[in-house]
């Protein structure tokens, strides 16, 4: 199992961020790269959850989505072509006295079979700097999308 610690700061709010990554309408793509519309199933959703499948056509993961709390988004694996056990995300807003707001990210990564253990092992080499960039490319994708300027870059951790 692997699990990384990511952080971003952004122009966007706790609000657009909610937004951008609940929003699981045509463009979602736009906002997670890595997830084609092509592919993506909305199987269930109420005011604060979801029950999503999404990826593309290499790897695919069933999440449900908890936003309870509105500066936190709990996404847990519950099906997935390579993931299983502890697999998910968790982002936390943090908003600044500046005005920017603060994403930590947590990404669990645990193989359920030999494709998913190969992705792990090249996740534990590459994984901090592939789903760093992949966050900050979330974070520029909502502010863009809000009007915002870019802030300053994530550290990663």
């Amino acid at each position: 199992m692997s699990t990384f610690h990511l952080h971003q700061s952004t122009n966007a709010t706790p609000e657009q961020l909610l937004a951008g990554i609940t929003d699981f309408g045509p463009g979602r793509s736009k906002i997670f790269s890595l997830s084609s519309d092509q592919f993506l199933k909305v199987h269930d959703r109420g005011a604060t959850f979801a029950d999503v499948t999404e990826g593309s056509s290499g790897t695919w993961e069933r999440l449900r989505y908890d936003w309870s709390d509105p500066n936190r988004v709990v996404m847990k694996t519950t099906d997935s072509n390579v993931w299983g056990g502890d697999s998910g995300h968790v982002y936390t807003f943090t908003r600044r006295p500046d005005g920017k707001t603060d994403v930590d990210a947590v990404v669990v990564r645990q193989g359920k079979n030999l494709k998913g253990r190969a992705l792990e092992l090249v996740l534990a080499l590459f994984g901090k700097r592939i789903l760093g960039k992949e966050l900050a490319k979330t974070a520029k994708a909502i502010e863009d999308r809000n009007g915002k300027a870019p802030a300053a870059k994530g550290n990663g951790h």
